[in-house]
């Protein structure tokens, strides 16, 4: 075959790199095209019909089925779910955090073969929210009558690494008063008892599988924007990177409005838990929100995914 007698359409490129290798080099990238190439001389050779350009929706027909699937952003807002951005051996990854509540007796399941250090960044983010009960309408006995079950889906997979703390948080408090969280914020970064928020690595990864899935904001730890030059401009002029420094920046700007209803502890009578409307949309912490806003969108430990 003659040099540029048979191209690839960029979204072609695009399919073969997300659903057939997965990788953080271009080894097989490179031989996945291959690949196509010598199915199209075959083509040739034989005397059959071939294409002179290749698009995405041919692909398949080359190399077969897809072998991969990316992790996909959420298609609503949504009670208790909250999408962290996560750094792997072969790039950037998001992945949601689902909390679901049940009637029981304070205890505490984490699920999704997660590591100690992850597992500790959800004891941190509970005791967290007992501390601040008061500021989100929780009477402090409500822990003691559910069992919180924390899952991150990809069960197969092993993850650790403490940067999924503040999305963990995150929907902790939006399962607890009942505000939905916006499906196109992702965040990454370590939490403290206090609600600081503490640097990780990855950033620059991270950024990227944010863009790549359509997410609109994205907040890192405010010590992690020295990392925003390493993102590239394509991804900083389309995705709004905010720095944050305190969780209540975090769930000023990822929880939506409480209107709906929070959870109150039982009765002495020992009724089911109650449900009381909440009266004011404002968010109850004084902390402001960072005043630091990148337009250029835009832990430490290497996770598999890491959180």
């Amino acid at each position: 075959m003659e040099e540029g007698e048979v191209r690839l359409t960029q979204q072609a490129l695009q399919r073969i790199v997300r659903e057939y290798t997965y990788e953080a080099g271009v080894r097989n990238l490179e031989r996945e095209i291959g690949r196509v190439w010598r199915k199209v001389a075959r083509f040739k050779a034989e005397g059959r019909r071939y294409p002179n350009l290749i698009g995405a929706s041919a692909i398949e027909r080359y190399l077969g089925p897809p072998q991969f699937f990316n992790m996909e952003a959420e298609l609503k807002d949504e009670v208790g779910v909250a999408t962290a951005v996560a750094w792997t051996e072969n790039g950037g990854e998001i992945m949601p955090v689902e909390i679901l509540l049940m009637e029981g007796k304070g205890n505490l399941q984490i699920t999704g073969q997660i590591g100690n250090v992850m597992q500790e960044s959800a004891q941190a983010a509970l005791s967290y929210l007992k501390s601040r009960s008061k500021n989100y309408d929780l009477d402090g006995d409500i822990y003691d009558q559910v069992d919180i079950h924390i899952h991150i889906p990809e069960g197969a997979i092993p993850k650790d690494g403490p940067s999924a703390g503040i999305t963990i948080a995150t929907a902790l408090v939006s399962a607890f008063t009942a505000r939905e969280v916006r499906r196109d914020v992702g965040m990454t970064g370590e939490i403290t008892l206090r609600g600081r928020i503490l640097p990780v690595g990855g950033v620059r990864e991270k950024v990227l599988a944010a863009h790549r899935v359509g997410l609109k904001v994205v907040l890192i730890p405010k010590q992690n924007t020295k990392d925003l030059v390493d993102i590239p401009k394509r991804a900083r002029s389309e995705i709004k990177i905010l720095p944050v420094e305190h969780m209540d920046q975090v769930l000023e700007i990822a929880l939506a409005p409480a209107t709906k209803k929070v959870r109150q502890s039982r009765s002495t009578d020992n009724k089911p838990t109650r449900q009381i409307t909440k009266n004011s949309a404002q968010e109850t912490s004084e902390v402001k929100k960072s005043g630091v806003q990148v337009n250029s969108p835009g832990e430490s430990a290497p996770l598999q995914p890491s959180a």
